[in-house]
């Protein structure tokens, strides 16, 4: 039997070591179902119930294993859902692959079922490469340049192959003009800067009295590194919530999350500091940085591209952060004197813990959704991996989960859609099978997607060797991170309209696809039902009924600020009273000396 373009595709798929693709069946990928029939599913096609997800367990999976997520959509409907996952690998600089169908060369341009102009569609979210594959002896090239440019360039690459070409008996390129031929794989490099760059991003290290370090995910494999560089420094390390896993939050000196849903140690180390070290990280707040001229600065980022944004760094350091740092290490000054600096960052952090943990002991109707984080910290696996979803839950994970080392943790950083916490999830369990994931997300958000894909976590369960995939939902009947914004950025009083959503039993419908169900209305019985989850013999669904009057207070919030939000609402706001009683409370626990809770 001939072997067909659909059969080719797949065979290069194995051979680059992808071992799952993720996607939805539709008639524009039916030749390319039909070859994964023949090849024995192999890669394996992960069925979820809407293409969105496929793309976000794509973006999972490729966060947490380092390798390039695939997934396959159909023609039209199909490939246009794709979109949103794929722009948030694009926005995180994520490696994706998505395969997606195409009418019939004989039916484009006469506006036929399901007919898209895919390639202008996909132009801006695949930019660094989208191919339409008219004939075989394009391939092997064009998947190979695809696969090739995603790891390359971290972002979503994209072939649209119409559905009769899938159909045509491969041949490869010949040994002729307007032939492209192709080679399987690619090395490993390092990119390092010039000895002279390096040297002045020492001298302007070497001059800092009060260093600030701030780490995105571009750090992940340079954790001994940027340690070492922060001792020596005697530096304080803040972290962008894409590198919240960089480091560990049991280090005296790491200030945690910076941002509107950081902590009060990154925001006083940014304002403080008078030196920046920006280490793989474009984090876009720069009202979260040192004001501009009050702090040299000094970039390390692997991509140009990205180099020398959102601050006027002094140096931009073009390279790899592991290589540069090690280069950049000995040329530093460790004999620095006095460590006043480094005695008032580990003070500002002791205290933020202590802030942190009398917030999550206040009292709320029914459970405060910051001790549900809060229970959660010190009964997380070393191997655990989580995911939060975009909301107020992100400050809660933020905020309250803590980071050790072997744990992993990621959302949607750039993009903050709502919707992958679950898909990330599922993706994370394909990628590593033997570890537990936990999914953080709201009520809003598992309404989303959430629900229909605990039916792809119940399909799959039986592929996990750790059959732990705990999905927490935070169910306050509220759009509770719009619903604040609301307030504080319009002055405007909750509009219901919007914002209220419907109680779903979430527990009962995990039971209904035969899974744990888990629901917990009591404050006392939170932990409990923690330990409940984690023995669990499979995917868990755990609810929480939490108050929606627990602000997620930005770090820099003053006094006034509050005043002017309250007296905002005061005029309109359906939970104006416990709006306002929770928000001084939790406002409060920064300037209590001991662990008094109200």
């Amino acid at each position: 039997m001939s072997t067909k373009v659909s059969d080719h595709i797949l065979e290069r798929l194995r051979a680059w070591g992808v071992e799952q693709v993720f996607g939805y069946p539709g008639d524009g990928i039916n030749g390319l179902l039909a070859a994964w029939g023949r090849a024995e599913d192999q890669p394996r096609f992960i069925q979820s119930r809407h293409e969105e997800m496929s793309a976000f367990e794509a973006v999972g999976y490729a966060k947490f294993s380092g390798r390039i997520g695939v997934c396959a959509a159909t023609s039209g409907p199909g490939a246009i859902h794709l979109l949103n996952g794929l722009y948030d690998a694009k926005l995180d600089h994520v490696p994706v692959l998505a395969i997606v169908g195409q009418t019939d060369r004989t039916a484009m341009g006469g506006s036929y079922q399901q007919e898209v102009d895919l390639h202008t569609l996909y132009k801006d979210v695949a930019s660094e490469f989208v191919e339409t594959v008219t004939v075989p002896e394009q391939l092997p090239n064009v998947l190979d340049r695809a696969i090739r440019t995603a790891y390359a360039r971290r972002c979503p690459t994209a072939l649209i192959i119409p559905g009769d070409v899938q159909e045509l008996d491969y041949s490869p390129p010949t040994h002729e003009f307007k032939m492209v031929p192709s080679s399987l794989g690619m090395s490993d490099y390092t990119a390092t800067p010039t000895d002279e760059a390096l040297r002045r991003a020492a001298d302007v290290l070497n001059a800092g009295d009060k260093v600030a370090v701030l780490v995105g995910q571009g750090a992940a494999g340079a954790v001994v590194e940027v340690r070492e560089i922060a001792e020596l420094l005697g530096a304080g390390v803040a972290k962008a919530l894409l590198g919240k896993d960089v480091l560990s939050d049991e280090l005296p000196y790491v200030t945690g999350p910076i941002g509107l849903l950081g902590s009060r140690p990154s925001y006083e180390l940014m304002r403080d500091c008078d030196t920046l070290l920006t280490i793989g990280s474009s984090f876009p707040y720069t009202q979260f940085m040192p004001d501009f001229g009050k702090a040299r600065g000094v970039q390390i980022d692997i991509d140009p591209h990205m180099i020398g944004m959102r601050y006027p760094y002094e140096v931009n350091l073009v390279g790899d952060a592991q290589a540069t740092l090690r280069r950049l290490i000995p040329l530093l000054d460790g004999d620095r004197g006095g460590r006043e600096w480094y005695d008032t960052v580990c003070a500002n952090v002791k205290r933020w813990h202590e802030t942190m943990e009398r917030r999550a002991g206040l009292k709320a109707d029914p459970i405060n959704p910051e001790h549900v984080a809060r229970a959660l910290d010190p009964l997380l696996p070393d191997n655990a991996i989580l995911t939060s979803d975009s909301g107020s839950v992100a400050n809660w994970y933020a905020r309250h989960i803590s980071m050790r080392p072997g744990m992993r943790g990621s959302l949607s950083g750039t993009l903050a859609t709502m919707g992958p916490g679950v898909p990330y999830a599922i993706g994370a369990k394909f990628a590593h099978p033997d570890r537990p994931v936990f999914a953080l997300v709201g009520d809003g958000a598992m309404q989303m997607n959430g629900l229909a894909e605990m039916i792809t976590a119940a399909k799959y369960r039986d592929r996990w060797s750790d059959p732990r995939l705990v999905v927490a939902v935070w169910n306050n009947q509220d759009l509770n991170q719009v619903t604040w914004e609301m307030r504080a950025m319009e002055g405007a009083p909750s509009f219901l309209p919007s914002q209220s959503i419907p109680d779903v039993q979430y527990a009962e419908f995990a039971r209904s696809l035969g899974l744990t169900g888990i629901r917990v209305e009591k404050p006392e019985d939170v932990e409990a039902g923690w330990r409940a989850a984690l023995e669990a013999d499979g995917p868990v669904v755990i609810e929480f009924l939490t108050d929606p009057a627990v602000p997620p207070i930005p770090p820099h919030a003053t006094w006034e600020q509050m005043e002017a939000t309250a007296a905002s609402v005061l005029k309109g706001d359906a939970d104006r009273g416990s709006m306002i009683k929770q928000g001084l409370k939790a406002k409060v626990q920064e300037f209590l000396p001991g662990r008094q809770k109200q």
